[in-house]
C-alpha cells in the first residue's frame, strides 16, 4: 500500500501545495489502491479514472503557475451515487437508473470541483438511500474492511468503506435517518450530518425531502470539517437552503483538538443509555464520556421522553415522502424502460418498468408511504407522525436549554454479519434507533470512533442545536484528541 493513501486530507493538501508530491501522484496512488482491494470491498460503483487524473493535472498546473490553492486542492474524494455528476453515471444504487449520465452536476459536486478536489468516482449505497447495511444495492453489497463478512452500514456504506479501506481520504454521503453517521460508526470513521438546509440538496436524488442532508465523511474530525466548509453554505437553487454562512467548523475543530472542554455541558440522553444497545457498545461509550469529563466537560443526564417514538414516526414520514418523490421514475423520460413493444399502454409500460427497476425495500417503503397518505388514513398515520416530530423537536429545544450538546452511542450494535437481518426489516431499522431523532429535528450530529467492542468499531454521537455545527466539531475533535483514531486491519 502506498504511503500516500495512509495520509489525512490535511497532510495530502500540504504536500501538494508545497510541491513535495503532485496531485497526479496522489490520485494514481488511490486509483491503484482501488484496483488492488475494491474487488473485496465493493465500495465503488463507478471509478472515473480519466476524469480524476484530468482534475489532478489541472491542480498541478495551477500550482506550477503560482496560483493559490484551496485547503483541499489535490485531495481525492469519493462521492455517494445519490448526487448527480455531469457525464458520470448516477444510479442511486438502483436498476431503474442504470447507465444514466446526468447532464448537470449537483451543487455539492460543483463545489468540490471548484475547491480543486479530485473526484475518484461514485460509491455504492442502498437503493435510493433506503437501508442500513448497503445490502439493498441493486449492484451487490459493500463489505466492511474491518471484517469483509460484515456490513459497512447504510445507506452510505460505500462512502464509509472507501475511507476504511484507504481507497479515498474523503467522501461525501447523505443522511436521511443516519446514513452518514451509522456507516461511520461501524467502519471506525468520522461521519457528520450538517444542519438541515446547511448543505444544498440541488442535484441530490430525493428520498425524503424534509430529511435528506448531504454531508462529509473522513478519517479525522479536522478533515471532515474542512470538507464541510467546502460543500456547505447557501444555494439559491435549493428552496430549503439556509441563507446564512457556514459556522466556522474548521476553527472549532482546531480548538477542540487542544483538548480543553472547560465550561462545556453535555447531556447523556437518558432514553438511549442501555436502550437496546450491546454491552460492549455501552462500555466504549461510557469510557469515551469519561474521557470528555477529564477534558473539563460537565456531563449530566437529560431526558428526551419522545425520542422513543422517533423510529415509528420516521417510518411513516420518510416512506410517505419517498412514495411521492419516486413517482417520477416511470420509464417515460429517463432511465430504464420495460415493455415498450408498441402493443402496451403507457400505464402498462410504467408498471412493468417500476416492477423491474425497483428492489424489494424500495417497493416496501413506497407501499407504506402510499398507504399512509391515502384518503381516510392520512390524519391517522402521516398526520400523527408529524405531531410526534413536533414533540421530538420540543425535546431537543428543552434539552439545549440545559446543555450545550447531547451525546449517545451512534448505533446500538457493531457491524453485523452480511445477510443476518435482511429477512427482518424491523431488526434492520433498529440500526438507526439513535440517529433518527436528529433528522426529525433538523440539527447537526456527528459520529466519531470511540473504541472497539469484540474487535469492531463503536461510534460516539454528538448532537448540537441547529446551526451550531461548529459546537459539535469542537467536542468531536476533543474526543478524538483523547481517544485517538482507529486503524482498520490491512486488507
Amino acid at each position: 500500500m502506498s504511503d500516500l493513501t495512509r495520509l489525512s486530507a490535511v497532510e495530502i493538501a500540504g504536500l501538494v501545495a508545497s510541491g513535495e508530491t503532485s496531485a497526479v501522484e496522489v490520485t494514481q496512488a488511490h486509483l491503484d489502491r482501488i484496483g488492488a482491494v475494491d474487488d473485496r470491498v465493493h465500495a465503488f460503483l463507478h471509478v472515473d479514472t480519466e476524469g480524476a487524473l484530468a482534475a489532478a493535472r489541472a491542480v498541478d498546473e495551477r500550482r506550477a503557475a503560482g496560483d493559490e490553492l484551496g485547503p483541499l486542492a489535490g485531495v481525492p474524494v469519493a462521492v455517494k451515487d445519490v448526487l448527480t455528476t455531469k457525464g458520470v453515471p448516477t444510479t442511486v444504487g438502483s436498476k431503474i437508473l442504470e447507465g444514466w449520465r446526468p447532464p448537470y452536476d449537483s451543487t455539492i459536486v460543483e463545489r468540490l470541483r471548484a475547491a480543486g478536489t479530485v473526484m475518484l468516482g461514485k460509491t455504492n449505497m442502498d437503493e435510493f438511500a433506503m437501508g442500513s447495511s448497503t445490502e439493498y444495492s441493486a449492484y451487490g453489497p459493500t463489505r466492511n474492511p474491518w471484517d469483509t463478512d460484515r456490513i459497512p452500514g447504510g445507506s452510505g456504506g460505500g462512502s464509509a468503506a472507501a475511507l476504511a479501506a484507504y481507497e479515498a481520504p474523503l467522501s461525501i454521503g447523505s443522511d436521511t435517518g443516519g446514513s452518514i453517521r451509522q456507516p461511520g460508526a461501524v467502519t471506525g470513521t468520522v461521519g457528520a450530518k450538517p444542519t438541515y438546509g446547511g448543505t444544498s440538496r440541488y442535484g441530490l436524488v430525493a428520498f425524503s425531502s424534509s430529511l435528506d442532508t448531504p454531508g462529509p465523511c473522513a478519517r479525522t474530525v479536522l478533515d471532515a470539517a474542512l470538507l464541510h466548509e467546502v460543500i456547505g453554505g447557501h444555494d439559491p437553487r435549493d428552496s430549503t437552503s439556509i441563507p446564512a454562512p457556514v459556522p466556522d467548523v474548521v476553527a472549532a475543530a482546531r480548538l477542540g483538538a487542544t483538548g480543553d472542554l472547560t465550561g462545556v455541558k453535555l447531556g447523556m440522553v437518558t432514553e438511549f443509555i442501555g436502550e437496546g444497545a450491546e454491552p460492549g457498545v455501552m462500555a466504549a461509550f461510557r469510557d469515551a464520556a469519561e474521557a470528555l469529563a477529564k477534558l473539563g466537560a460537565e456531563i449530566v443526564e437529560v431526558s428526551c421522553p419522545h425520542f422513543k417514538y422517533a423510529l415509528p414516526a420516521y417510518y411513516l414520514i420518510a416512506p410517505s415522502e419517498c412514495s411521492s418523490n419516486l413517482a417520477r421514475f416511470d420509464g417515460v423520460r429517463f432511465g430504464l424502460r420495460v415493455g415498450d413493444d408498441g402493443n402496451r399502454s403507457l400505464e402498462e409500460v410504467m408498471s412493468l418498468t417500476r416492477e423491474a427497476g425497483f428492489g424489494p425495500e424500495v417497493k416496501r417503503r413506497i407501499m407504506i408511504g402510499t398507504y399512509a397518505l391515502s384518503s381516510g388514513y392520512y390524519d391517522a398515520y402521516y398526520g400523527q407522525a408529524q405531531k410526534v416530530r413536533t414533540l421530538i423537536t420540543r425535546d431537543f429545544t428543552s434539552a439545549f436549554e440545559q446543555v450545550d450538546a447531547l451525546i449517545s452511542p451512534t448505533t446500538p450494535f457493531v457491524a453485523f454479519p452480511l445477510g443476518s437481518r435482511t429477512a427482518d426489516p424491523y431488526q434492520m431499522y433498529l440500526a438507526d434507533l439513535f440517529t433518527i431523532p436528529t433528522n426529525l429535528y433538523g440539527g447537526p450530529a456527528i459520529s466519531v470512533p470511540c473504541g472497539l467492542s469484540d474487535g469492531l468499531p463503536v461510534g460516539f454521537q454528538i448532537m448540537a442545536p441547529t446551526m451550531a455545527d461548529d459546537r459539535m466539531y469542537r467536542i468531536a475533535a476533543a474526543l478524538e484528541s483523547a481517544v485517538g483514531t482507529l486503524t482498520p486491519p490491512t486488507i
